[in-house]
């Protein structure tokens, strides 16, 4: 590369540009501010031209700026692909792994089954990003993600996928709801009252919304939030009913003021399943983590 042009602060600059705020990509990228927009600065030197616009309210790109972030996203792309094809020929099990996981794996066994595998395979850095399962399995297919961890949903024969977990769902109330004294919930009986949704179009919305399709029924969504935990506050403070995984219910840091039902449906165990691009060639490290992934899953 030219001199002052090296690929960390590459990597500094598309931080930049992706958050719209050198406060925010320093955040990300674990650097002070005043350093990460020095080495902004020496960048524009090298390149002889302002990439950003800077003003009271954040950074903006310049017209050199956006040429810079769709070049330099393709560089930083082919350097890493260069990285994980050398160590591929190295045959190690070393070096980053892109996994993408939806929220339900994320609270549910993902965390424990990560820690064992980091431990037998300490050269091995885990980089994960949580997104819906529709997001998760888009990113395996872009080579954004080695592999994924989403519930089970159609996917192309491009993607491979093996069974996770099971994510039982359950319904829970405020304590104080007239179907709380109810054992178990049907869809048609929480259909009768408001719902606390989670994300909007994700996997679970529109299970339940094909659900109570199929029941004859309508859900009406009260609220919508995008964490289980704003869904648990939601319904502690009496603004609907919730169904969510379990474990999600059980991972709630707040003062659990609700009361949880089984959810009486036959779909109420999900699927979560591991998703990666059909290959016959794979990193090392990421055939480990899947096998590790199956075989804890198997077991």
């Amino acid at each position: 590369m030219p001199r002052g042009i090296d690929p960390y602060s590459l990597r500094l600059f598309l931080a930049a540009a992706r958050e719209g705020s050198i406060a925010r990509a320093s955040a990300t990228e674990h650097i002070a501010a005043s350093a990460l927009s020095r080495r902004i600065a020496d960048l524009e030197h090298a390149f002889g031209v302002p990439l950003f616009v800077r003003s009271p309210h954040g950074i903006a790109l310049t017209e050199a700026g956006k040429v810079a972030l769709a070049r330099g996203t393709r560089l930083e792309d082919d350097l890493q692909l260069l990285v994980r094809e050398v160590q591929a020929h190295a045959g190690e099990i070393c070096g980053v792994l892109r996994l993408f996981a939806n929220a339900s794996a994320i609270v549910g066994s993902l965390p424990e089954r990560l820690s064992a595998f980091c431990k037998k395979y300490p050269a091995v850095e885990i980089a994960l990003n949580e997104h819906i399962t529709d997001e998760v399995v888009r990113a395996c297919l872009d080579d954004r993600a080695d592999l994924g961890v989403g519930v089970q949903i159609s996917v192309p024969n491009a993607l491979e996928s093996w069974h996770f977990d099971c994510d039982p769902l359950i319904v829970i109330l405020p304590t104080d709801h007239p179907l709380a004294a109810r054992r178990k919930l049907r869809i048609t009986e929480l259909a009768r009252y408001p719902l606390v949704s989670i994300r909007s179009g994700g996997a679970l919305d529109r299970l339940l919304h094909d659900r109570a399709l199929e029941a004859n029924v309508t859900v009406r969504t009260s609220v919508t939030v995008t964490s289980f935990d704003a869904v648990c506050r939601m319904v502690e403070a009496g603004l609907g009913v919730a169904v969510i995984p379990k474990r999600a219910a059980d991972a709630f840091t707040g003062k659990g003021r609700f009361v949880r039902r089984p959810l009486d449906e036959t779909w109420m165990n999900r699927d979560l399943r591991v998703y990666a691009r059909a290959s016959g060639s794979r990193l090392p490290a990421v055939q480990a983590l899947i096998q590790a992934l199956r075989a804890d899953a198997d077991a």
